[in-house]
């Protein structure tokens, strides 16, 4: 496992767009998918999008695509979450996670190593 700190976090109005990033805290990423997930108040945890640290192609929940966009930079090994459009319901404490497991895994079980977290509020 490796720990994972996210930033990039705040207070927005519907419609606007925030830029989260994550990297890994002490030591280099070697797991082969990064992910994201969200959790709401009183939800479960949901998977919101991921990438391939080989080829950076991602994949998103259909609840985000066309609206969030996840990149990576292998050189500061960072990964980005560009949130555009962003509704009310977007409002959740976002967390980004790795795993070594490839397939596109969108399933919290399958990830091992989760940042602490970053609150994401969007107002009406």
């Amino acid at each position: 496992q490796v720990q994972l700190v996210e930033s990039g976090g705040g207070l927005v109005q519907a419609g606007g767009s925030l830029s989260l990033s994550c990297a890994p805290s002490g030591r280099t990423v070697s797991s082969t998918t990064m992910g994201w997930f969200r959790q709401a108040p009183g939800k479960e945890r949901e998977f919101v999008g991921g990438t391939s640290w080989s080829d950076g192609r991602p994949y998103y929940a259909a609840s985000v695509e066309g609206r969030f966009t996840i990149s990576r930079e292998i050189t500061s090994n960072t990964v980005y979450l560009h949130l555009a459009s962003l509704k009310p319901e977007d409002t959740a404490v976002y967390y980004c996670a790795a795993t070594p497991r490839g397939g596109r895994p969108v399933a919290r079980y399958q990830y091992d190593s989760w940042g602490q977290g970053t609150q994401v509020t969007v107002s009406s």
